[in-house]
């Protein structure tokens, strides 16, 4: 039995996730890690009564023999309680490399986003990611892209390159560094304008079907535009 508190103090709304944390790595590593700062096992516990006790020293925990299990419980102070049973997971194979290079180990054309409060800023964080691709030609093109387009903010400036191959993300980042054109690379700046919705029926339709019902009918077309029209009004927009 041990508390992550010992380790961080209280995380107020964190705490839960907090535990979740520390047995996911206790897990990775395959040691229980030992509660910090207890001298003495409270005296209103009947420790003799089962077998409970604290973690003051830590332990190797053997995941080969029986699969390693852990209890997360979190307490809140208005009556919340939660309890979560973490199990060790199934062993994942490592993907062999297909060869070097940052979008070698993905399929297909991999995005890479970027985007900065100025065009300086934009250029600046493209030589970052850059000098990071090559420092580490290893890295998960799909990672990557991933973390790029979800873990940061967007800006106004921005720039996508697009990854089919190690060579690829290097001459497209390397191009968007100095503003120059490249095939791989789009680069612009965010525009105010408007979004609209088109939906054009139930059941099986084929790709570009609304638009066309919207250019060749005029009753399509009048009925659409009344309809964002009256979006515009809703949302208070000219």
């Amino acid at each position: 039995l041990g508390s992550v508190k010992s380790n961080l103090g209280h995380t107020q709304a964190a705490a839960g996730v907090a535990g979740v944390i520390k047995m996911v790595m206790a897990m990775r590593h395959g040691v229980l890690p030992r509660t910090l700062h207890v001298d003495a096992p409270s005296s209103h516990v009947d420790w003799s009564a089962g077998a409970v006790e604290l973690l003051t020293e830590v332990r190797e925990w053997p995941g080969d023999e029986r699969v390693r299990r852990a209890g997360v419980s979190s307490f809140g102070i208005s009556g919340t309680n939660a309890h979560l049973i973490l199990e060790q997971p199934e062993p994942v194979a490592e993907l062999e490399p297909e060869g070097e290079g940052v979008a070698s180990l993905a399929p297909g054309v991999v995005p890479l986003a970027l985007s900065g409060r100025s065009a300086e800023a934009l250029r600046a964080q493209a030589a970052r990611l850059l000098a990071r691709i090559e420092a580490d030609p290893a890295l998960r093109a799909v990672d990557l892209g991933h973390s790029l387009a979800t873990q940061r903010s967007h800006f106004d400036h921005r720039a996508v390159v697009l990854a089919d191959e190690w060579e690829t993300a290097v001459r497209g980042l390397a191009a968007v560094c100095v503003g120059e054109p490249d095939p791989a690379a789009v680069v612009g700046e965010c525009e105010a304008g408007r979004t609209a919705f088109l939906f054009s029926g139930q059941g099986s339709q084929r790709l570009g079907m609304g638009r066309e019902l919207y250019a060749r009918f005029p009753v399509f077309a009048e009925a659409f535009d009344a309809v964002c029209a009256a979006l515009d009004g809703l949302l208070g927009r000219p």
